[in-house]
């Protein structure tokens, strides 16, 4: 309930350079392997919009194994589900691209993810 009020307020502040990011998080598909192992069909991939904010990396995640100067804090909006197993894809705005999620746990307040991430 909360998470999806969040988001929207998040909509209302969304543009290209702003502090919110029109995006998408991507799960990749369930691939389909021959009889040997081969991957014959990679899966289709599964979509969701969200909006999301980019920050510094927290003291805690600079702490984290595998740290590099490059992580981001992420802060990921309007999605139910989220895991490392995901991207997130950002279309447009000074922070477009790809990010690998290295990290991910709901925020305190259950409002969103909050994510240590990398561009992939």
């Amino acid at each position: 309930m909360f998470d999806e009020a969040f988001a929207g307020i998040a909509a209302a502040f969304t543009t290209d350079d702003g502090p919110f990011h029109q995006a998408e998080a991507v799960w990749p598909g369930v691939p389909v392997k021959d009889e040997g192992g081969s991957i014959v069909d990679p899966g289709e991939p599964t979509r969701q919009p969200c909006t999301v904010q980019l920050d510094a990396a927290t003291f805690a995640m600079r702490q984290a194994e595998g740290f590099r100067e490059t992580d981001v804090r992420l802060i990921v909006l309007g999605l139910d589900e989220l895991g490392i197993s995901a991207v997130v894809k950002i279309a447009a705005g000074s922070r477009a691209g790809t990010w690998s999620l290295q990290s991910c746990q709901r925020d305190p307040a259950a409002v969103g993810w909050e994510c240590r991430a990398r561009r992939a």
